[in-house]
């Protein structure tokens, strides 16, 4: 039976970070894997396979060069699912290697299959050459999340499907029904819009991503219907059922050209309405999986949704065993995952030096299209906590780079403190607004003032030029210019 000091279960973000961590301090570390390839959600399901189908569709749609070349431009006149998944899978592929040689590189033993605890320091990984056991001191708990199916939807995997069927489909859907208007969901809608899907999106409360700035929540609407979105917020799904089309009776063309299809989802909204489409994606809420880990072998508890609860330090109810990512819940990104996991293993073997980061300062990155990016406070939180505020605004349209991208919609809304004009919270709609979040975002973490943006230079043309003509904006209006 091997010994290691560190065994992380999962090779998403957390554990692979993790994992890596351990060895940079030289432990002996096993990372294990239950999937078939390694990189879980966010490789294969999806942080890299969705923004990589975004980033094909408006490469191939040519959506972006429409303002410059004009509104019929199309860089490929008919885009083919077979386009759209070769595009995904070169990513794909060079993340797979890219992280098995992480762990090579760094002397990490990778254990293909599924893990369980058979006590407090052993686990068994059921391998396919028959179960394996292995003991460890400290253990990182990092198995993620899976989307949420529950038992009265018909999934069915072609018509009736979750985020990480859809990337599946062999056929691009004339319509589609999208349930829930949270990341995923608005996300997907954009991306299939912009691919001339129908969609129609139904969301329970009255705004899709209720944690935006309403300035930027209520623009990103607009740029939905704009896009020929339906959105029917405020409403219910009551059942969700796959129908014979001709019964349906849904009219001619089911909007659009070629075969009708024989079968469609029907969605029945508690208000009454009924909606259909050719495929209907569920993407309300998600669930955690680590209950098939065996957690009573070793006394850890875990909530109705399969969720562990930690400290500060990311340890669980037992001392010896960390989670991170996903698993742990809000705010399950990437990004937040991939630290949480190095932190983990900072304090599971002693290192005091990591310094703690405020997790008021995470940024936010919503791949739809257009972008939308956020850092700090909103608005309406800066109302409710009775904070003195001013807005400077940036338009894209007065940006030189936002014209050269084809972008003139676009917006940047600075927050700025009126009396001692620290950045509060900065937001973002358009182009490259998860890249351009992140400069905010470091003179916010450094105590810097809107006046940093006045009195630097800034390259130009570039979009980081909005921080100027947003500083200016504010303070034009602080000093009643």
């Amino acid at each position: 039976m091997k010994h290691y000091d560190v065994i992380c279960i999962g090779t998403g973000p957390a554990g692979q970070k993790g994992a890596i961590q351990a060895a940079k301090l030289g432990r002996t570390v096993a990372v294990i894997e239950k999937n078939p390839v390694v990189g879980g959600a966010q490789v294969n399901t999806g942080t890299i396979p969705s923004k990589a189908l975004r980033e094909a569709v408006i490469t191939l749609t040519g959506s972006d060069k429409r303002n410059l070349l004009g509104a019929s431009y199309r860089a490929k006149k008919d885009v083919t699912i077979a386009d759209l998944v070769g595009f995904s899978q070169q990513i794909i592929r060079h993340e797979w290697e890219l992280i098995g040689s992480q762990f090579e590189r760094n002397h990490v033993d990778l254990i293909w299959g599924a893990a369980k605890f058979i006590g407090p320091h052993e686990i068994e990984v059921a391998t396919k050459d028959g179960p394996e056991r292995f003991t460890a001191d400290k253990f990182l708990i990092s198995v993620g999340t899976k989307p949420a199916r529950p038992a009265d939807i018909p999934f069915n995997d072609q018509t009736i499907v979750t985020s990480d069927e859809l990337l599946h489909l062999d056929h691009i859907p004339r319509t589609m029904i999208v349930v829930g208007g949270g990341v995923i969901g608005a996300e997907y809608a954009c991306i299939m819009a912009t691919l001339g899907v129908r969609v129609t999106l139904v969301e329970g409360r009255h705004q899709v991503l209720g944690f935006l700035d309403q300035e930027i929540a209520g623009a990103f609407q607009y740029f939905m219907r704009q896009k020929g979105i339906t959105l029917r917020l405020g409403e219910k799904v009551e059942s969700i059922a796959e129908v014979d089309a001709e019964l349906a009776e849904i009219g001619g063309n089911f909007g659009g050209h070629g075969k009708r299809p024989d079968r469609i989802v029907e969605a029945r909204l508690e208000s009454g309405k009924t909606l259909r489409a050719e495929v209907l994606l569920y993407s309300v809420g998600r669930q955690g999986v680590c209950g098939a880990l065996n957690l009573d072998a070793v006394g850890i508890t875990y909530d109705d949704r399969e969720r562990l609860s930690v400290n500060e330090a990311y340890q669980t109810n037992v001392e010896h065993v960390y989670a991170a990512g996903d698993v742990i819940g809000f705010p399950a990104l990437a990004s937040t995952s991939m630290e949480q996991g190095r932190r983990a293993i900072c304090h599971a073997l002693g290192v005091c030096d990591v310094r703690n980061y405020n997790t008021a300062l995470f940024p936010y990155g919503i791949y739809a299209v257009p972008e939308i990016s956020m850092v700090g406070k909103t608005e309406e939180q800066l109302t409710d906590e009775g904070i003195p505020y001013e807005t400077g605004i940036a338009h894209y349209r007065e940006i030189a780079r936002a014209k050269l991208l084809g972008d003139e919609l676009g917006m940047m809304k600075m927050l700025i403190h009126q009396e001692t004009h620290h950045i509060l919270g900065v937001h973002i709609i358009g182009a490259e607004a998860t890249e351009l979040v992140h400069i905010g975002q470091a003179v916010m973490a450094l105590g810097g003032t809107v006046e940093f943006f006045i009195d630097n230079v800034f390259n130009f043309p570039t979009l980081a030029e909005c921080y100027k003509v947003a500083a200016y904006n504010g303070l034009n209006k602080l000093n009643h210019v």
